[in-house]
């Protein structure tokens, strides 16, 4: 029998699911770093990576305003939204050279959202073949790369980046 580590997981399964607030408020009440997995604070909204991700990489941009919906958020907002997102795909574009992304918001719980009530965009970096037999037949996903390791490598190419 094939065995998967992931280690990091226990904090999430033996964590508390009824946390008061919201997670990306409480996150950017913290110091930047591996604590909270912020990567970069622009003017109006922030990066981060995602604490339980679909894919290594897997990046959510977050408006700093709390609101459930995409229509709530001012102009510029919106389009900070989007550039953010254009900068996350260069940025993994270097790093860990995708064939591939999938970006997009779910808005409202029925859609699917974790965390319906501070609306977010997902950048997924995708691969030919990342979604295998582990996906449809256990509905478990393999991450190759500790979160760590992933925080230092985006942070370390976004600083370097140009944009």
């Amino acid at each position: 029998m094939n065995h998967i580590w992931s280690p990091w997981r226990m904090t999430y399964i033996q964590s508390d699911k009824n946390i008061d607030g919201c997670v990306f408020c409480t996150e950017l009440s913290r110091s930047d770093g591996l604590e909270n997995l912020i990567v970069l604070r622009a003017p109006r909204a922030f990066v981060i990576l995602n604490r339980y991700p679909y894919t290594t990489g897997h990046l959510m941009i977050v408006p700093y305003t709390h609101v459930p919906t995409l229509e709530e958020l001012e102009a510029p907002t919106r389009a900070e939204l989007i550039e953010l997102s254009s900068n996350a795909m260069q940025v993994l574009r270097v790093v860990y050279r995708p064939q591939g992304f999938n970006l997009g918001m779910n808005i409202g719980d029925v859609a699917g959202a974790g965390i319906a009530e501070h609306v977010h965009l997902h950048v997924v970096p995708r691969w030919c073949g990342d979604t295998n037999f582990m996906s449809s037949l256990s509905q478990t996903r393999i991450i190759p790369e500790s979160l760590e390791d992933t925080y230092q490598k985006v942070c370390e190419a976004w600083s370097k980046l140009s944009l």
